[in-house]
C-alpha cells in the first residue's frame, strides 16, 4: 500500500510506501526537503500538516514542542502517513539550497588524528561543479559498502574535501577505512545535506558545542566565519573523555592567536590522570560560562546526548531555540537501537 502526500513546494505529489515517512520518500526522488538529523532531534524537517493523518514515532520536545504539535505541524523525518495527505515544510530563516551532486571523489590523503579519529581528503574527479554552505554533510560510499554520513570539515571555498571519520571496531565501514583505504582509490559522496549551517549574516555571539568528530562540521563554520570576517565573540567548546582524544588543538590555537574574537576550550569528560583542563560534561561547562545567551547563534555536532543536554542547557541560559542549529551524530548501533525501542 502507499498513500500520496503532497508537499506545497513541490510540483508533484509523492508516492509514499507504507512505513516510510515523508522525508524519506522526498529524499529518495532527491527533492530539497530541508532536514538535518533524520533523527527527530534537530527539527530542520517541520512542517505544517495541512491534511490527513500521520503516525509521529518518538521525537525530541526541542525538535518540536507539545504547543507545536496541537497547532498541527510535525517532523517530517518522523511522521509516516496513514492516508493521503497534505503537508508544507516551514521556511526557514536563512536556509540555503545547494544541487545535489553525485560525484565521484579520489582519495588524497589519510591520516591518523588519534587513535581512533582519521582524516579523509578527498579530490573531485566528477559529478561537480560543488557547493554547499559551512556545517554541511555528505554520503560517502566505500568500494560497494553501505553509504555513511560524514561532514565537511573544510570550506566551502576549498576544492579538497576533507572528512574526519571515527573509528568504531565491528562496524562495516571504518574497518575498512583504517586497514585497507589507500590513496588513490575511488568512492562515491552525495551531497550536500543537512541544515545546521552557519548563519554568516547573523550579527551576535557564537558558540559552537563540538563532541570528537563533531569539531568536522563546527571547524568548517569556525573557519568560515573567520576567513568571512565576522569578528563577534565566537566561543568554541570541544568535548572528548580523555587528553588522547583531543585533536586539532594546535591549529585552533594558531587560529586563536590571530584572530582574538575566537576562544577555544578542550573539556574532558572522563578524565583518567589529574588535569588543568576544564573537566566535567559541555552542558555543565555552558551553564558555568554562559550567563546571558539571548542574541546568540549556537552551532552544536557530536553524540546525541550530547547536542541534547547542551541544547538544553543553552535554551535554559536565555538562547532562542530558533538559534540553536544542531546536528547528531547517529552511529548504525545508535539507529538499530532507535528501530528496536520502536523509534525509528
Amino acid at each position: 500500500m502507499r498513500f500520496t502526500v503532497t508537499v506545497r513546494q513541490f510540483a508533484d505529489p509523492l508516492a509514499v510506501e507504507t512505513g516510510q515517512t515523508i522525508l524519506e520518500a522526498a529524499l529518495a526522488r532527491d527533492l530539497p526537503y530541508p532536514h538535518g538529523c533524520r533523527s527527530g532531534n534537530c527539527g530542520a524537517c517541520k512542517s505544517e500538516l495541512i491534511g490527513g493523518e500521520v503516525e509521529m514515532s518518538p521525537y525530541s520536545e526541542f525538535a518540536l514542542t507539545a504547543g507545536e504539535k496541537s497547532g498541527g505541524l510535525i517532523l517530517a523525518c518522523r511522521a509516516v502517513p496513514w492516508s493521503d495527505c497534505e503537508v508544507r515544510f516551514l521556511e526557514q530563516e536563512e536556509t540555503v539550497v545547494h544541487p545535489l551532486r553525485h560525484m565521484t571523489c579520489r582519495v588524497r590523503d589519510l591520516f591518523a588524528a588519534t587513535h581512533d579519529i582519521r582524516v579523509l581528503r578527498l579530490e573531485i574527479l566528477s559529478g561537480g561543479p560543488f557547493t554547499f554552505s559551512a556545517g554541511q554533510y555528505a554520503s560517502l560510499e566505500f568500494a560497494g559498502l553501505p553509504p555513511r554520513d560524514y561532514s565537511m570539515a573544510n570550506r566551502p571555498d576549498e576544492p579538497i574535501l576533507e572528512f574526519h571519520l571515527r573509528l568504531l571496531p565491528g562496524g562495516a565501514v571504518t574497518p575498512f577505512v583504517a586497514s585497507r583505504l589507500r590513496v588513490g582509490d575511488t568512492l562515491k559522496v552525495v551531497a550536500p545535506y543537512g541544515t545546521a549551517h552557519l548563519r554568516e549574516t547573523h550579527a551576535g555571539p557564537v558558540v559552537a558545542l563540538a563532541g570528537g568528530t563533531g569539531l568536522a562540521p563546527i571547524k568548517s563554520i569556525i573557519e568560515t566565519a573567520l576567513a568571512g570576517g565576522m569578528r563577534q565573540p565566537i566561543a568554541l567548546y570541544l568535548g572528548v573523555r580523555d587528553e588522547p582524544d583531543i585533536y586539532l588543538e594546535d591549529h585552533f590555537r594558531r587560529l586563536c592567536a590571530t584572530h582574538p574574537n575566537l576562544a577555544f576550550t578542550p573539556v574532558l569528560s572522563e578524565p583518567t590522570r589529574p588535569t588543568a583542563r576544564r573537566t566535567g560534561f559541555l552542558a555543565d561547562i555552558v551553564r558555568q560560562d554562559l550567563h546571558d545567551c539571548d542574541g546568540w547563534k549556537a552551532y552544536l555536532a557530536g553524540p546525541p546526548i550530547m547536542v541534547e543536554t547542551a541544547m538544553k542547557a543553552l535554551v535554559t541560559q536565555g538562547l532562542r531555540p530558533r538559534d540553536c542549529h544542531a546536528d547528531a551524530f547517529y552511529t548504525e548501533a545508535d539507529k538499530a537501537a532507535l528501530a528496536a525501542s520502536g523509534a525509528a
